[in-house]
C-alpha cells in the first residue's frame, strides 16, 4: 500500500486503534523521549505511536509510529511483515527459473512491467514538499528532539538522507542523525563504512562541494528503505516503490542538484564541502542502550528548508531496547531472510535478532545441516556478507527448534555445545558503536555451533551427563567464599540451561580470570559449562538485561576465559566476561561510555502533567530501573 503522506499514514494508525494524539505541551527538550520511552516499553496494550500536536513550533511531532510489530506491517502495508519474504521469494522464483519456451517467456512479461513500474521516477513539477519555502532557513524552528541528559545537543533521528556518486551518479538513501549546531548548521554523522561516507571521499578527490538532501516524513516506508541493508549499486527508492507497489516520484530540490520525494514533509537541502574541518560531534544516546561519545564529523550547510501546508515532523528516540528501532529491525530480519537464501546461504531456514543484542551483536541462525563443518560454512559466509560483517556473536542451530523461543533455543544450545570444540573465535570489522573493541571498529567474533554433531565433530564421544537440573550450589556458600561475588543468578540450571549468571566487583587486573577458575575448581561446577560474568551494579537475576550488557560488554576473542577439558570423560568450560572495561584493571586504552537513563528532572516533570497527557495510568519511567547503574562523568563513565 502507497501512502499518499504521513498524514494518511496517521489516519490509518488511528483508526486500527494505534496512535493517541497528545494535546498538551510537551518539550522537544528530554520531555518527549520520556513519554515516548514508557509508551515504548509498556505492554502491547499501552504501546501506541504518539502524535504530539503542541511542541512550541508550527510542526507536529510522530513519535514510535512503527514501534511494533503490527504498526512496523502496517508502514509496509501487509498483514504480516512475513508476508514481504514471500513476496521476494516468489519473485526470485519466477526469475530465475527455468523457461523452456516462447510462451514461458512471453508469461513473464506481466511480472517484468509490474517490477518497472517500481523504478523511481524524476518529475519536472514542484512537489508537495515544496508548497511553503522558508524565507530563511532556520532549523531552530522545527522541533528537533534533544533526547537524553548527555547528548551533545538536539538531533534530527529520522532523516532520510540523499547523496550521489559524483562519478557514477548512482543513488545512495540513508538513514544519519544530525546534531542542530545552528539554523544553517548540523553534523553528518555517516559511518566510514556507509556508502554516503564513500560519496563523500570521492568528492573530496574531485575537490567539490557534496549536494544533499533531507527528505522527512512523507510515506514511512522511505524511512524503513533508508535503513534496509541493500548492496551499494541498488537504489532504496526502488526497494520502497516494490514495497508500497507504487514507483517514488523525486523532484528537484530549489538550491542543490539533488532529488528527493515530492510527497515528503520536510525537506532541507544544502551541501557538505569535504575541503572544510570537521566538527566535533555527539555525545548521543544510542541504539546499543550506550552513549556513542563525541567524535569528528562532516559540517551540513543548510541551503533551504521546504515544507508541506501542515506538515508533520517525524522523529524516534533509541536507547535500552525495546525502542522502535528494534520493529525497524524486525522488519529487516524477516524481509531479507528470502533474498539471504536463495542468493547467498541456501542452507539458512531462519533467522532471529533478538532485541538485547540491539542488532548486529547478536544473531541465531537455523539451517538444514547434512554434513560436518556445514555450520562452519554458513558462519564464513554470513561474516563476509554486507552489514552482516559487523556481528558480534553468531549462534547456529538446526532440526526441529524454533530460534524464536529463547528457552528452547538456549536448552538445545547446552546440550550441544562442547565449549572448548564448538565456540569459533576471530577478529574482524565492527561496529563503529561497538564500544567493548580494543581498537576503533575492530575486534573479536564468536560463533556458537550449536547443530546436532556428526561424529567427526566430536571432541569425544563418550555420553557425559547433560541435565543441569541436577545440579546442586550452594549460592550463599558460593558469596561467602567469594566476596567479590554481589549476587549469582542459577536459575537456568533448573531450567535445563547449563550456564550461571554472576556478578562481580572487579578490584584487580585478571580478576575475571581468576574468578572464572576459582568457580570451575570447584566440584559442583564441574558439570557447568558456561558463567557470564556482569559488574556488579548489574542484578545477576535480570536475565533479559544480564544477556544485553555481555552483548554490548563483550569482544569474544579477548573477553573469552576457556578452562579445558581434563580427559574425554569430562566438560570444558568457558567464562565471558561482559564487565565494564578499564584501564586500572583492563588495560583497556579507549574511554568506556554510559549507560542511557532519563535524569530526575525530567521524570519529575512527566509524572506532574502525566494526567493531562491523555494515556492513562501513570508508567512509571524505565529510566529508574537503571538510575543505580550510572557512573559518574557524563557520558563518559569515570574509572573508580
Amino acid at each position: 500500500m502507497a501512502y499518499r503522506s504521513l498524514k494518511q499514514f496517521i489516519e490509518v494508525l488511528e483508526r486500527e486503534g494505534e496512535l493517541v494524539r497528545i494535546r498538551e505541551f510537551v518539550d522537544p527538550n528530554l520531555e518527549i523521549t520520556e513519554i515516548t520511552d514508557r509508551i515504548s516499553k509498556a505492554g502491547i496494550d499501552r504501546n501506541k505511536a504518539l502524535l504530539f500536536e503542541n511542541t512550541g513550533t508550527d510542526f507536529p511531532v510522530l513519535m514510535n509510529s512503527m514501534g511494533s510489530e503490527r504498526r512496523m506491517a502496517l508502514a509496509l502495508g501487509v498483514e504480516e511483515l512475513d508476508d514481504v519474504a514471500k513476496e521476494i521469494e516468489d519473485l526470485f522464483k519466477m526469475l530465475a527459473g527455468p523457461k523452456e519456451g516462447l510462451v514461458d517467456k512471453l508469461k513473464m512479461l506481466p511480472q517484468l512491467g509490474k517490477i518497472s513500474s517500481w523504478m523511481p521516477k524524476v518529475v519536472s513539477r514542484k512537489g508537495e514538499c515544496q508548497q511553503v519555502v522558508m524565507s530563511d532557513p532556520d532549523m531552530t524552528k522545527i522541533p528537533v528532539l534533544t533526547c537524553w541528559p548527555e547528548d551533545g545537543g538536539p538531533f534530527v533521528t529520522l532523516p532520510v538522507i540523499n547523496t550521489v556518486d559524483p562519478t557514477t551518479g548512482i543513488r545512495n538513501v540513508g538513514l544519519y542523525r544530525m546534531q542542530v549546531f545552528g539554523p544553517k548548521l548540523t553534523g553528518m554523522h555517516w559511518h566510514k563504512h556507509k556508502v554516503s561516507a564513500g560519496h563523500y571521499n570521492e568528492y573530496k578527490k574531485l575537490g567539490k562541494k557534496m549536494p544533499v538532501a533531507v527528505a522527512l516524513g512523507g510515506d514511512p516506508v522511505y524511512a524503513y528503505a533508508a535503513t534496509a541493508p541493500l548492496p551499494p549499486n541498488i537504489d532504496e527508492y526502488m526497494l520502497a516503490g516494490f514495497l508500497r507497489k507504487k514507483r517514488v516520484e523525486l523532484v528537484k530540490c530549489l538550491t542543490q542538484d539533488i532529488h528527493v520525494p515530492a510527497d515528503a514533509d520536510i525537506i532541507i537541502e544544502g551541501y557538505v564541502d569535504p575541503e572544510e574541518d570537521l566538527i566535533w560531534e555527539g555525545p548521543f544516546g544510542d541504539h546499543t542502550g550506550y552513549y556513542s561519545l563525541a567524535d569528528w564529523y562532516p559540517r551540513f550547510h543548510v541551503t533551504a528548508i521546504t515544507h508541506k501546508k501542515n506538515a508533520i515532523y517525524p522523529a524516534t528516540i533509541v536507547g535500552i531496547p525495546p525502542q522502535e528501532d528494534a520493529w525497524i529491525g524486525k522488519a529487516t530480519e524477516r524481509i531479507f531472510l528470502a533474498p539471504i537464501k536463495m542468493t547467498m546461504v541456501p542452507e539458512i531456514m531462519d533467522m532471529e535478532l533478538p532485541i538485547e543484542g540491539v542488532f548486529h551483536n547478536l544473531t541465531i541462525v537455523k539451517i538444514t545441516k547434512e554434513y560436518a563443518g556445514q555450520a562452519l560454512k554458513v558462519m564464513n559466509a554470513m561474516w563476509g556478507a554486507g552489514q552482516m560483517m559487523f556481528n558480534k556473536i553468531l549462534v547456529m542451530v538446526d532440526g526441529d527448534v524454533d530460534i524464536h523461543n529463547y528457552l528452547d533455543l538456549a536448552r538445545v544450545m547446552s546440550e550441544n555445545v562442547d565449549p572448548e570444540s564448538d565456540m569459533y573465535f576471530t577478529q574482524g570489522p565492527m561496529d563503529v558503536l561497538d564500544h567493548s573493541c580494543s581498537k576503533f571498529a575492530f575486534g573479536g567474533k564468536m560463533c556458537i555451533d550449536a547443530t546436532q554433531k556428526h561424529t567427526e565433530e566430536l571432541r569425544t564421544e563418550a555420553s557425559l551427563p547433560h541435565d543441569p537440573a541436577k545440579i546442586e550450589i550452594d549460592k550463599a556458600a558460593i558469596m561467602r567464599d567469594l566476596p567479590e561475588i554481589t549476587s549469582i543468578n542459577t536459575d537456568l540450571l533448573k531450567m535445563g540451561i547449563s550456564v550461571v549468571f554472576v556478578a562481580m566487583k572487579k578490584d584487580r587486573p585478571r580478576h575475571v580470570k581468576e574468578l572464572n577458575q576459582a568457580l570451575f575448581d570447584r566440584p559442583e561446577f564441574e558439570w557447568v559449562k558456561a558463567i557470564f560474568f556482569v559488574e556488579n551494579r548489574v542484578d545477576a537475576a535480570d536475565i533479559e538485561h544480564v544477556i544485553f550488557r555481555l552483548a554490548n560488554n563483550l569482544d569474544p576473542k579477548r573477553d573469552k576465559h576457556l578452562i579445558e577439558a581434563e580427559d574425554d570423560q569430562s566438560y570444558s568450560h568457558i567464562g565471558l566476561d561482559g564487565t565494564r572495561k578499564t584501564r586500572k584493571y583492563d588495560n583497556f586504552q579507549r574511554d568506556w561510555p554510559n549507560l542511557i537513563s532519563s535524569d530526575a528532572a525530567t521524570i519529575e516533570n512527566v509524572d506532574g502533567k502525566w494526567d493531562r497527557l491523555q494515556l492513562g495510568e501513570l508508567i512509571n519511567s524505565p529510566s529508574i530501573k537503571y538510575q543505580g547503574m550510572i557512573y559518574p562523568g557524563g557520558a563518559v563513565a569515570e574509572e573508580d
